[in-house]
Parts: structure tokens; C-alpha cells; sequence
């Protein structure tokens, strides 16, 4: 075949060019349905219309600037459909819970393809619930949660609301304490209550120290929409003691295999219902990964950019009636990180099939994201997979091999992506040296199909690549440690935990000036000695198996002072011989632990605080908390029984038995469904730190 001539070559490269360079794109209408004004808790949704003087696909993204505030994104870039030459972007739903005033709405289309954009902002006006001078209540659309609405505040003052039964049956609930804002109205959305139960409710405004209260309204719950949501039930195996000061649980479920798919749900110890979220997208998937004060980060199933993705393609925050606070999407996440170089975070349908060894591509957001970074900035997984040369891991089909990577992504307060890590290390390692080699195999090899349960969604698995991807690394938990690691430092690093490698990593993020090199890894080493990693274990309570495998929801209490609580699966320690004890093991060897460790990264060791037997067996999920009581909570997930399966949220008394090992001292344990994560915590308002 002839090939085109260079010249040729040229003059269609230039052509291409000064298409892109004279492209335009022009925002045609923004309108809002229904028409501004609208009092504040209005469901109010937008929808904007483009047209592209190019091919397209035009993508949307709504931003939204409060009275005397500063601009800030709430729906990220979203494909448009077009029709005719007209594109519409997807709808942006808002539901204003803030302070009355004028609103600016700004929608922002981009053909990313020749990076052409256009925007065009309105005002809305919302207007206030109160109108004298009383308080006023407003049902929500999830029936266990209120919209409280208080006359203003003076300027240095805050204000918080308390509500309680009626009957006076239980203690009062405070929400968390806002500042005033005068001339604006108080607002607080109220969770935490039973259905179909009156309350009474009051704001509280602390002036100087000193407490005023308001007037007394009342408020009755609906019930639960039993017929069109499943909710599941509890059952109280050790009661709570009196007056424990974390009565409420909180629970994501996520069910393996067909069954019942359930809401997030909060309940007090008694397992009564007193709050839920059922996100609505597609699939109903979500992963609660962190309650927030008054809300909570979520990663939820729903159609994004790639019409065959739909599993965890949604970051967003919710608040207590679940409304969506502000979202982004692995699209838009995509089309960032190729912004910033990132050679594995490009979308995977760009990839020709089969996949070249070499390709690479991010997939969803999966396990874990968190909101504990400064200034306001959040961490997220994602995952990421790579095609390496035939035999790599040890595969044996002869051909090219997927193995399934973690990205670390970090979000600005306008959550744009600011910072990375890959463990697939494109660029070599720190200084040269691959640090997180994919020669470092998963001890027990795990693999994943096409739909396979616990593992992301699959897209370069097909013909010409081996059938099973290798889950190499499996990240499950994010924790952001403010301590600098070495007087060098000059901010707080990420701390990351790989469930298939048995191990936790400390990387140097700096609060985003950090090189990304791994500062430290924590777990059993390969070869049986004491020696792991960069640590050394000092086995206070002999244990037969000592480390930890296949943790889950690992995070530094007290503020990163200590200890590093998790929750030991304990899968490479119940596998077979060589890699673990096997089936001969006694029940402490064959059951997961609640485990605390003080780590010393001076003297680099790490030492048990206590590590309980649950009791049971659980292969994923999982929780660990300590409480402000000086108790431990920890949730045995997926507790395989003859009819089914279990979670276990238990309590446990770290101060007897002693030493602490063996044997939990449970003082509190309600079982239900099978679920990823719980926490134990004084109301949904004051959420744990890690």
C-alpha cells in the first residue's frame, strides 16, 4: 500500500489544528424548573442547552456561589445528548439547605476533544422559611428527617438545634453548632429519630458562653416506605450498657452474591431504625465510606461517561435527607489526570482491543474515600488496570495479563484533582528505584472474572488478554496521618492499605508537595522471619500468627497519636500450609481479630495493644474504631452461617480480660445483614475522626 507523503502528513496535521483552534462552543439556555424564587429545602432542578461547532460530545458541569460566597462546583463535567445541533446537558438537581438570598448558577460546557469552552451564569433567588419570629419545621423527603428553620442569630454567636421524643422516653440529640450569619435565617436538617415518633425541637444560641433556648415546636416522623425500600432488621445478642455515650450504629451493607440490597442505615443499640439512605442510581449500589457532621462521602453505581460503566462511577457527598451535596465522576477524574501527565488514569474505551501490552486505563472509584486532608481537600481510590507481557505474576494462558492497579487521587475544595499516586509507577520509582515492583506478587493470587464479586469493574479483560486479571493490590482504606514522618517533612502523608498484600503503606504526600515515594510498608513478610517489611513485630502475647492479613478499615486514632486500630481478616493466616496455619488451627488462629497496634517508627516496631478473638471467621469487609470511652468497636462483616450469612458489631471492654488477646470481653453486639463498614458514635454529628 502506498503510504501518504510526509508533506501530506503535515498539511492534514495542520488541518486538524486550525479546525480545533477555530472551534466554538456557546451555552444557548439555562433554565430552572421550577422558576426562581423558591423558599429554602425546594427541589429545584436545571438543565442547560450548547451547541459545538465540532463533532462533540459537549460535556456540562454546574457550579453554584451562595450570598457573599465563592464559587463552587456541585456536578461536575457530564456528556450532554445531542439532538439535531443542539446538545443538552444532564440535569443538575439542587436542593439549597444554606441561608435566603440571591444565588448565582453557572454552567460550564467543554468539547474536550478541541478543549473549547463556554459558560453562562442566573441568578436564583431563594427565600426563607421563617417569616416571623418563630421557628418553623418542614418535612423532608426522607421521612425520618426534619428541616428546621430558626429567625436569625447575632453576628459572634452559634447556634445549634436540640430535639427530643415527646414522650421523653430518650436522652435529647444537639446538632452540630453553626455560626450565625445576620441578616439570614438558622437552618439545620434534623436526623436521627425514630419513624413515626412525635418530637420536640428548640434551637439553642450560645452568646458569649451563655445559652438561650427558643421556642419549643413539634414534629412528627413518617414512617418507614417499607413497601417500595427493603430494610433490614437486628438482633441484640448482648445488650448495651446504660447510658453508653455512643448510642448510635451506622451501617453501609453491601451484599455478595443475590442478596437483599439494602440501605445505609443508622439504629440505636437496640437495632431500632432512626435513619437511612437509599441512593437511587442505577443498581442502587453504594459505598458509604465516611459519615461526615450532618451527612456523608459516598461512591455510588450510575451512569457516567462510558455508556458500559456504571459500577462505582460516582464520587459524592450527601447530607442527612441524601440529597446530593456536590459530585464528581470518573469521566471527568479521567480527562484531570491525562491534564496532569498521568500515564494510567485515561479512559479505558479509548484503548484499541485487544489491549497492546503497555495499556492502561482507570476504571471506577472503589472502597474508600476520605475528607479529613487540610484545607478542606479529600483522598480517593480508584482503580487501574495495566497489560503486561505474558507470564508476568506467574500466569500460565500464554498471553498478555491484566493486573489491577490502586491510584491514589487527591480533590481540592472544588474537587479537581491536585495530586496522585499510581502503584504501577510508570516513571520508575523514587530516585530510580521501583518501589512497589509487580514482581511483589499477591501471597494468595487472587484473580478476577468479568463480574466477579469484590472485584472493580473489568474492561480490558477479553480476547487476546488472559481470562482471569490479577487483583494484585487491592487498596481498602485511606487514612491521611498529620504527623511528618521525619523532620525533613513538611506536611501529613497518606497511609494506605493493600488487602492482597498483606501490608500498609506510608506514602509521602506532604499535604500535595510529597514526591509520592513509599516511606514505609507494614505486614508479614514473605519469608516467615520476625523482620516485615520495615518493621519489626514485638510479639508481647506469643501469638502463633501475629500479623494481621487481608485487613480492613486501618486508620491511626486520637488524631494520629495511636494506636492503629484495624480489622484482621486473617485470610493468609486461615489458608493452607505453606502460606498459612490451615485447617488444623485452633479457634483463635481460624477466627478474625480486632486489632490495635502502637507503631514506633523511631525504633520502627510495632506492638499489640490488644487483639480479640470475634469470634467468627469473616474473608472481606470489615470495621474498627476506638470509641471515646476507651472501648474498642469492631464489626465482624460476613459471617458465614448454615442459613445464610451475619455481621457482628460488637463493643468490647479492652480492660478485661488481661493481657488483651484472646477472647473479646463483648459488652455490646447487634447482628445484621452482611455489611462493609459500621460505626459506633455519639450522634450522627459528631462522626468518628477516622
Amino acid at each position: 500500500m502506498k503510504m501518504p507523503s510526509k508533506n501530506l502528513l503535515v498539511l492534514v496535521a495542520l488541518a486538524a489544528l486550525s479546525t480545533a483552534a477555530f472551534a466554538t462552543v456557546k451555552v444557548t439556555s439555562l433554565k430552572a424548573k421550577p422558576a426562581s424564587p423558591q423558599p429554602i429545602g425546594k427541589s429545584i432542578a436545571f438543565t442547560a442547552t450548547a451547541t459545538d461547532s465540532s463533532a462533540g460530545p459537549v460535556a456540562f458541569q454546574f457550579s453554584v456561589t451562595p450570598p457573599n460566597g465563592s464559587l463552587t462546583m456541585e456536578k461536575d463535567f457530564l456528556p450532554g445528548t445531542l439532538s439535531g445541533s443542539t446538545w443538552t446537558g444532564p440535569s443538575f438537581v439542587w436542593v439549597p439547605t444554606g441561608i435566603e438570598g440571591s444565588y448565582q448558577i453557572q454552567v460550564v460546557a467543554k468539547d474536550f476533544a478541541t478543549g473549547k469552552s463556554a459558560s453562562k451564569t442566573i441568578t436564583y433567588v431563594v427565600t426563607a422559611l421563617v417569616t416571623g419570629g418563630a421557628p418553623v419545621v418542614k418535612k423532608t423527603a426522607n421521612p425520618l428527617v426534619a428541616l428546621f428553620s430558626a429567625p436569625s442569630c447575632a453576628a459572634g454567636s452559634t447556634m445549634a438545634v436540640a430535639f427530643q421524643e415527646e414522650s421523653g422516653k430518650t436522652p435529647a440529640t444537639v446538632t452540630n453548632w453553626v455560626n450565625c450569619r445576620p441578616p439570614a435565617s438558622m437552618t439545620f436538617e434534623i436526623a436521627g429519630m425514630y419513624p413515626s415518633t412525635a418530637y420536640q425541637m428548640y434551637a439553642e444560641t450560645n452568646t458569649g458562653g451563655t445559652i438561650a433556648n427558643g421556642p419549643t415546636i413539634t414534629f412528627k416522623t413518617g414512617a418507614l416506605p417499607s413497601e417500595t425500600i427493603p430494610f433490614p432488621t437486628f438482633t441484640v445478642r448482648t445488650a448495651a450498657p446504660a447510658n453508653d455515650p455512643n448510642p448510635v450504629l451506622l451501617h453501609n451493607f453491601i451484599t455478595f452474591g443475590t442478596g437483599t440490597i439494602y440501605p445505609d442505615v443508622a439504629t440505636d443499640l437496640k437495632g431500632r431504625i432512626i435513619w437511612y439512605n437509599y441512593a437511587s442510581g442505577l443498581g442502587h449500589g453504594e459505598t458509604l465510606t465516611r459519615p461526615l457532621a450532618g451527612g456523608a462521602l459516598t461512591i455510588q453505581n450510575d451512569l457516567g461517561w462510558f455508556p458500559a460503566a456504571v459500577e462505582g462511577q460516582f464520587l459524592r457527598q450527601i447530607d442527612l435527607a441524601g440529597n446530593i451535596v456536590r459530585e464528581t465522576n470518573m469521566g471527568a477524574i479521567e480527562q484531570e489526570l491525562l491534564a496532569l501527565g498521568a500515564q494510567d488514569g485515561g479512559p479505558c474505551n479509548a484503548i484499541s482491543s485487544p489491549p497492546p501490552v503497555g495499556s492502561a486505563c482507570a476504571g471506577a472509584f472503589h472502597h474508600d474515600a476520605i475528607q479529613t486532608l487540610p484545607n478542606g481537600y479529600t483522598a480517593a481510590l480508584i482503580n487501574t488496570e495495566r497489560i503486561f507481557p505474558a507470564g508476568t505474576q506467574g500466569d500460565t494462558s500464554g498471553l498478555p495479563v491484566d493486573i489491577i492497579g490502586d491510584i491514589i487521587i487527591v480533590l481540592d475544595a472544588n474537587w479537581q484533582v491536585v495530586w496522585y499516586w499510581d502503584s504501577f509507577d510508570p516513571n520508575g520509582g523514587y530516585q530510580g528505584y521501583p518501589q512497589l515492583p509487580v514482581t511483589q506478587t499477591a501471597p494468595l493470587g487472587e484473580t478476577c472474572g468479568a463480574g466477579a464479586h469484590g472485584c472493580p469493574p473489568m474492561f480490558l479483560l477479553g480476547a487476546g488478554v488472559a481470562p482471569l486479571a490479577h487483583d494484585w493490590l487491592h487498596g481498602n482504606a485511606l487514612y491521611y496521618w498529620p504527623a511528618p514522618e521525619d523532620g525533613n517533612a513538611t506536611g501529613g502523608d497518606i497511609v494506605w492499605s493493600s488487602r492482597h498484600q498483606d501490608r500498609i503503606f506510608r506514602i509521602d504526600y506532604e499535604d500535595s508537595a510529597g514526591d509520592g515515594r513509599i516511606v514505609w510498608q507494614m505486614g508479614p513478610p514473605d519469608d516467615g522471619l520476625l523482620q516485615a517489611g520495615d518493621f519489626m513485630f514485638i510479639n508481647t502475647y506469643n501469638d502463633s500468627w501475629y500479623w494481621y492479613s487481608h485487613q480492613h478499615d486501618v486508620g491511626m486514632e486520637n488524631a494520629g497519636a495511636g494506636p492503629l486500630t484495624l480489622f484482621d481478616n486473617g485470610d493468609t493466616r486461615v489458608s493452607p500450609a505453606p502460606l498459612g496455619l490451615g485447617a488444623g488451627c485452633g479457634p483463635y488462629d481460624c477466627d478474625s481479630r480486632g486489632m490495635a497496634l502502637t507503631v514506633d517508627q523511631s525504633a520502627m516496631t510495632v506492638t499489640p495493644v490488644v487483639s480479640f478473638d470475634l469470634g467468627a471467621y469473616s474473608q472481606a469487609m470489615g470495621s474498627a474504631e476506638l470509641l471515646s470511652s476507651g472501648n474498642y468497636f469492631f464489626t465482624n462483616p460476613i459471617v458465614i452461617l448454615k442459613d445464610g450469612t451475619l455481621a457482628y458489631s460488637e463493643e468490647i471492654d479492652p480492660t478485661n480480660p488481661a493481657p488483651q488477646v484472646g477472647p473479646a470481653d463483648v459488652v455490646m453486639d447487634v447482628s445484621g445483614p452482611q455489611n462493609y463498614r459500621a460505626w459506633q458514635m455519639p450522634s450522627l454529628y459528631e462522626p468518628p475522626a477516622t
